[in-house]
């Protein structure tokens, strides 16, 4: 049984101005995850770093029970990093409110831009990815935080913010970096 432990102080917020904070949104099923990894590679290719913020809306464990980092959250430590020669990972055991966006990213490394796969009530700005064959209605009336709407066929209504085509992930990326106002990284001269 987890020994229970005082809620720990939240992280300060930083405020890296390099870092950029596009969020991805959308009903289940319509692609945000296809469409984050999709672009990435474009965005990279232009010189950027980037990381992502994927929210769970459920109970979600990176660990296998009976490993020895599972065995060591269960014992009750606040966090526990996991390292080896290509990768770390730290897990963070949250004992009281679910960390908002602003704290989850003030304890990202600063890069270039944070995509944001989820956290549909925070304010930073967002496409919404709307597949009008889910049966769903769009999500972007009404809310000034999504600036563009990705879609694999007109939505059928008027006035979205912008349109892009959500099956080119090129063209969705070059909107990105222009929306976004980032310049690649000047590339020293051979």
């Amino acid at each position: 049984m987890p020994v229970p432990r005082p809620a720990p102080a939240p992280a300060p917020c930083r405020t890296d101005q390099r870092m950029k904070v596009l969020g991805l949104t959308g009903w289940s099923g319509s692609g945000k995850t296809t469409l984050l990894t999709a672009i990435i590679p474009h965005l990279i290719a232009h010189g950027l770093s980037v990381s992502t913020i994927k929210h769970a809306h459920h109970t979600f464990d990176l660990d296998q029970p009976g490993k020895d980092s599972w065995r060591h959250r269960r014992a009750g430590a606040r966090e526990v990093l996991i390292a080896s020669s290509v990768r770390w990972a730290l897990m963070h055991e949250v004992a009281g409110e679910e960390p908002d966006l602003p704290v989850l990213l003030a304890r990202m490394s600063p890069v270039d831009l944070v995509l944001v796969e989820g956290f549909k009530a925070s304010l930073h700005p967002k496409i919404e990815v709307h597949r009008p064959a889910l049966g769903k209605p769009p999500l972007w009336p009404g809310r000034p935080d999504i600036v563009a709407v990705a879609c694999d066929q007109p939505p059928g209504m008027e006035g979205p913010p912008v349109l892009l085509p959500l099956n080119d992930p090129p063209a969705v990326a070059a909107w990105v970096l222009q929306h976004l106002q980032i310049a690649a990284p000047v590339q020293a001269a051979p």
